[in-house]
């Protein structure tokens, strides 16, 4: 088992202990953690997306903010300020909670436009800028953010710009009635589970490691034909108006080595690409009017390009890696 499929078990198996149902949300974020990307969790109130993401802090150990988005809220109360100290005569750097490894956006569709905007150097460069001064932010970090479906009441749709800095846009579903009847019988034998219950499975050096692990993945040309041909595909779509950026063509690559990675490969394989195109791509396209007339969705619409661009396998075994060409796990 390579180092990256131990880790993602021990997540998986920990995490568990409390979250019941969305499994692949625990892949997910791991392949995001792995990849320095970011999470956009969208469903309806009360199904754990804010739990979820306290349980993966837990578990991996890193440190945990949140930030409740609401109409009202400034950049300043995100990012900080300088305050001026009266006893001292000085001003004296107040950090905002945008400064922690895993930061969770609240509900971020009920803030504004202006204060969603407040996110995004910190999700593309990985620091901030307070009064003129550049600061870093932890590393690991990773935005969460959290949203209700755009049509309830009280919700701004994110800006364009804001949506392509999320790596993924995972729906978090209602539990099914057996999922359900698991959730009751745990709660009721204990009442009080809840994040405190999560142990630390993992450390931010061994994070970082997994991480160069991850970018020496092998991924063989037929794949990388696989990944243009499904982006071209959203470009040359009659049901989109705006396909794909090269930032999402990138990404389902990257995406990819991390996910064969805890799956136990040292390559790539279509069938990564096929699981990670939905979240990758769902809230980066523009469909067009009669696609939006006709209430056909975004997933539908990838569904349908996944259907119609055939997955290339490599010409022959050669393609694949030797096993003493996989990179080798750390220690």
């Amino acid at each position: 088992m390579s180092d990256a499929e131990a880790v993602y078990d021990a997540l998986r198996e920990e995490i568990g202990t409390v979250l019941v149902g969305n499994e692949d949300i625990v892949e997910q974020l791991t392949v995001s953690l792995l990849t320095r990307g970011h999470v956009l969790l969208e469903g309806v109130p009360g199904v754990a997306k804010t739990t979820a993401a306290n349980l993966y802090a837990e578990a991996t150990g890193l440190t945990y903010k949140r930030i409740q988005m609401t109409p009202d809220i400034l950049p300043a109360d995100i990012t900080g300020t300088q305050v001026y100290r009266e006893p001292t005569g000085e001003f004296e750097l107040q950090r905002g909670p945008i400064f922690g490894n895993i930061v969770v956006a609240d509900e971020i569709n009920r803030a504004t436009p202006k204060a969603q905007s407040a996110l995004l150097e910190a999700m593309q460069e990985n620091h901030v800028t307070i009064d003129g001064e550049t600061l870093p932010l932890p590393d690991p970090f990773m935005v969460i953010a959290t949203q209700n479906p755009i049509e309830m009441e009280g919700t701004f749709e994110l800006p364009e710009a804001q949506r392509d800095r999320f790596q993924f846009k995972l729906i978090v579903e209602t539990p099914n009635q057996d999922d359900e009847r698991q959730l009751l019988d745990r709660f009721d034998a204990e009442p009080t589970l809840d994040a405190d219950r999560i142990q630390q499975v993992v450390d931010e050096e061994r994070i970082r490691s997994l991480r160069d692990q991850v970018t020496e993945q092998y991924v063989d040309d037929s794949v990388k034909e696989y990944i243009l041909g499904i982006v071209e595909a959203t470009r040359s779509s009659p049901d989109i108006d705006v396909g794909a950026s090269p930032r999402a063509t990138l990404t389902l690559m990257d995406a990819g080595k991390a996910r064969a990675a805890i799956h136990g490969r040292g390559y790539v394989i279509p069938d990564d690409i096929k699981q990670l195109a939905k979240p990758v791509l769902r809230h980066r396209l523009i469909l067009s009017t009669d696609a939006e007339l006709t209430d056909r969705s975004a997933d539908a619409v990838i569904e349908s390009i996944l259907q119609s661009v055939p997955a290339t396998e490599p010409d022959d075994a050669s393609a694949h890696p030797r096993e003493d060409e996989i990179p080798s796990s750390a220690e």
